[in-house]
């Protein structure tokens, strides 16, 4: 089984490998696109802004090597900007397309609808969750957040949601592509076990 971690200039890819050690899973960081169909399962992690993000993907090539690999059927898994950056578009700082891979939009949080609670949106809370395989041996976990903006989609898509002022979809699945928005990654033994369901599909 080989995990690649998409390395774009855009996130900690310390702590995600870090994290996949952990849960004894042998995942390497990979920056050379012809690589990335090369492994079973990828991840597509993510800190910063959209636009940033984006760029970076389509100027190395590295979006149609994703998309590749999504339609090739194999696990892909987004967290956090890597998350957002499967849908269609960002309004962050102007409007920008994503991947496409899930019809779907990210978009701020509502100034409107958020009370007195203060944007990023920081620390940690509960996630609501569907049934899925990626949940199993998990009961509503508590998962670390940092985001500004979050995923309008479909219902069919939302496996999990959170509410911060108003609730959100959280996480999504659409056939063999995941997305979480909190990060598995730094939320101790529940995010683990999160990422240990993914490598065990």
């Amino acid at each position: 089984m080989k995990i690649g971690i998409v390395d774009y200039n855009m996130g900690n890819l310390a702590s995600v490998k870090n994290a996949f050690k952990k849960i004894k899973a042998d995942a390497e960081i990979v920056q050379d696109v012809e690589k990335i169909k090369s492994y079973d399962k990828l991840i597509l992690p993510g800190v910063g802004a959209f636009g940033d993000a984006i760029e970076h993907l389509k100027n190395t090539g590295m979006d149609e090597a994703i998309i590749e690999f999504a339609k090739s059927g194999k696990y892909l898994l987004g967290v956090c900007l890597g998350m957002q950056l499967l849908f269609e578009s960002s309004e962050e700082f102007g409007n920008h397309k994503g991947l496409g891979l899930i019809k779907g939009e990210v978009v701020h949080f509502d100034k409107s609808k958020i009370g007195e609670h203060k944007i990023p949106h920081m620390g940690w809370n509960k996630m609501f969750t569907k049934k899925s395989p990626l949940f199993e041996g998990l009961d509503n976990p508590y998962l670390y957040f940092v985001h500004s903006y979050h995923v309008v989609c479909d219902e069919n898509f939302a496996i999990g949601k959170t509410v911060y002022g108003y609730e959100f979809v959280s996480a999504v699945n659409k056939d063999n592509i995941f997305g979480f928005q909190p990060h598995p990654e730094k939320s101790h033994n529940e995010g683990l076990k999160i990422l240990k369901n993914f490598v065990e599909l």
